[in-house]
């Protein structure tokens, strides 16, 4: 059985919706099953401000589920461009994850949300890929035999699945973008099982 890590900040709710359907692309392989997680927000103040439990979704990741999983996916909204704040403090605490080498060799994928069409999309999903490229993550990215991307008018990127929130964050996810998704959890799927040693 591979287990396939979904790790996600959302603000507003869109980067959770995109997790929940990469969750059901690994779930719909054969073998294979999703750890949904997320981080805790960020304070500008020094003192604890989040619960260590969330009072609602997904628990937050702990050191044991980067170690458990077989594949990564890894999910933030855009932020002028790169990957939000909590998400990119997350990874910047798992340095001895990279000294211990956890998730070298393992696949990994990411995808993202903007209000915009332009809203630095690619360049936050490929951020995104850096810190992972260093743990030596082997990066799995859509491409375009995925009929979905040739014919997408929202979000979606050979990078990874992305969406188009707009500016008050009440586009839904397009029937493209959701199948981007689910591909991105399959293709994980497929990898993860073809590198997991048993």
């Amino acid at each position: 059985m591979s287990e396939i890590l979904v790790l996600y900040y959302s603000r507003y709710g869109a980067v959770e919706a995109m997790a929940r359907l990469v969750c059901q692309g690994i779930e719909s392989m054969p073998g294979c099953t999703a750890r949904l997680r997320t981080v805790p927000p960020v304070s500008a103040t020094s003192e604890s401000t989040a619960p260590e439990i969330p009072s609602k979704g997904p628990p937050y990741v702990e050191q044991r589920d980067l170690d458990e999983c077989d594949a990564l996916a890894l999910g933030s909204p855009t932020r002028f461009g790169q990957m939000a704040a909590p998400l990119a403090y997350f990874l910047q605490q798992t340095g001895s994850d990279w000294l211990a080498g956890t998730l070298a060799g393992k696949p990994a994928g990411v995808f993202t949300s903007s209000s915009t069409q332009h809203g630095g999309q690619e360049s936050t999903l490929l951020s995104m890929m850096l810190p992972l490229l260093h743990h030596g993550m082997l990066i799995c990215g859509l491409p375009f035999t995925e009929s979905a991307l040739n014919r997408t008018e929202t979000g979606g990127t050979p990078y990874g699945p992305s969406h188009i929130a707009g500016s008050a964050d009440n586009n839904p996810i397009s029937a493209d973008e959701a199948a981007l998704c689910r591909a991105l959890g399959a293709r994980l799927s497929i990898a993860a099982d073809a590198l997991r040693k048993d």
